[in-house]
């Protein structure tokens, strides 16, 4: 077997290592804690919103339904502008700086909700809120490029994507804990969400200063020793290609994929409590009964990704996703009794929430060269996120459009694997420096199905 023969295989013929093993566990206690908390907050920040909705802020603003969309289209608006200048942005810039920078900016972005006097002001402020949260979940998977191993990233990428979830059941439980300061200072409850919920991001993003590390190659929490075994199990996993052409159509397939589950992912989100408060409960219950689907979905993005990375595979588990999401719509739609909704709402929640974990990391996993792959994850994104600002447009009639949308990302998602098979070409000779070059244009990378 060839020098490159035995490199871009060695990540499936030979197990970890005790001393790899230790290299992970060491890396994986710094970065997904302190990735997880700070996208937790993104999450909690932007769609603490819905909460606020039914405390009482449209009427106290005098924003109407569609006006209220609007302001919620106008978050992914500001995201999107932002979101590839955030990556190029990161490249040149220190990830321990810039990172908590933008985590500081939208504390104190979202401490501004809490102050607006008028629909003028809610849309001014989120806009800003949108583009200060750009940069973060983009920021992170570049980050993760650089320190694990295509195949050990999928599961970092979900824990990491676990937070969005997370954020949403505790989002409900302070919802309704903070509305009870209703009155206190002048303010009402809905203020008081975005105001403490701000000051929280505010103190962890200075935290996070001292926390968030720099670029694998220069980390200062990790040996000269460590140092050099992780770059070299990088570069053994085809991870420095220096080929920079893109394949477009596969580019713009997993922004696509993306686009599908983030109009399901944003309507379901942002209006969950409207949703469980339309199907008959009181605005506590409502608040609190956000909790366990999102509990359901945090479990089941971390139990589905262990088994996808057991088996090695992504597009099944992400088909079945949609398919499990599909159900939850079905019942929401066809069934009268408010039970048999709300488990449609799980099922929904559980569904879309894993079926993002998953399709996320898949950019990362396939597409080699730094450069490549941090414009692909961010294009990935904000075309995505495009599915966003459609979503929450059309929330009047979402469910059958949210089936719609999935069945898209269904057709995705299998001509992204049928092209990753094409893909695999005829096994040829290449030197190392061939191989190195190529990227994923080498016959001898492996592709993640």
């Amino acid at each position: 077997m060839s020098v490159s023969e035995k490199n871009s295989a060695i990540e499936e013929d030979q197990p970890v290592s005790v001393e790899d093993h230790r290299l992970l566990r060491k890396v994986d206690r710094r970065l997904l804690p302190v990735f997880t908390l700070l996208y937790l907050l993104s999450f909690l920040d932007r769609s603490n919103i819905g909460n606020a909705k039914i405390d009482g802020m449209t009427t106290d603003l005098g924003v109407s339904p569609a006006s209220y969309n609007t302001a919620l289209a106008i978050y992914f608006v500001g995201y999107v502008i932002f979101e590839v200048p955030a990556n190029i942005i990161l490249k040149r810039c220190n990830p321990q700086v810039w990172l908590p920078s933008l985590t500081l900016a939208w504390g104190i972005v979202s401490i501004g909700q809490g102050l607006v006097k008028n629909q003028a002001g809610l849309f001014g402020i989120r806009f800003l809120l949108g583009a200060t949260e750009a940069g973060l979940f983009p920021g992170v998977i570049y980050v993760f490029s650089v320190y694990y191993l295509r195949r050990e990233r999928s599961w970092r990428v979900a824990i990491f994507f676990g937070g969005a979830a997370l954020a949403g059941a505790f989002g409900g439980i302070f919802a309704y804990c903070i509305g009870l300061m209703n009155g206190v200072g002048g303010r009402r409850g809905w203020q008081w969400i975005f105001i403490l919920e701000g000051i929280l991001t505010v103190v962890i993003s200075l935290i996070a200063y001292f926390i968030v590390p720099t670029w694998s190659h220069e980390a200062k929490f990790l040996s000269e020793t460590e140092k050099t075994r992780l770059l070299d199990r990088l570069r053994a996993d085809s991870d420095a290609g220096t080929d920079q052409v893109f394949k477009w159509s596969s580019v713009w397939a997993y922004a696509f994929l993306f686009h599908g589950f983030s109009f399901v992912l944003y309507s379901l989100s942002l209006f969950l409590p409207t949703i469980i408060a339309g199907l008959g409960f009181q605005t506590w219950q409502a608040q609190l009964m956000t909790v366990p689907p999102n509990v359901l979905a945090s479990f089941s993005i971390w139990t589905t990704v262990y088994f996808s990375s057991k088996c090695n595979v992504r597009a099944p588990f992400i088909i079945g996703a949609a398919i499990v999401s599909i159900i939850g719509y079905i019942l929401l739609i066809a069934c009268t009794s408010p039970g048999l909704q709300y488990f449609g709402v799980h099922l929904a929640a559980a569904g879309v929430y894993t079926g993002n974990s998953l399709l996320l990391s898949w950019p990362g996993e396939n597409v080699s060269g730094q450069g490549k792959r941090a414009v692909a994850v961010a294009l990935q994104i904000s075309v995505g996120d495009i599915g966003a600002i459609a979503g929450l447009h059309l929330y009047r009639t979402p469910n059958l459009i949210a089936i719609g949308y999935l069945l898209f990302a269904i057709v995705m998602t299998t001509y992204l694997k049928r092209d990753c098979l094409l893909s695999k070409g005829e096994a040829k000779e290449e030197t190392e420096e061939e191989r190195i070059m190529l990227g994923d244009r080498s016959v001898r990378y492996r592709y993640r199905i």
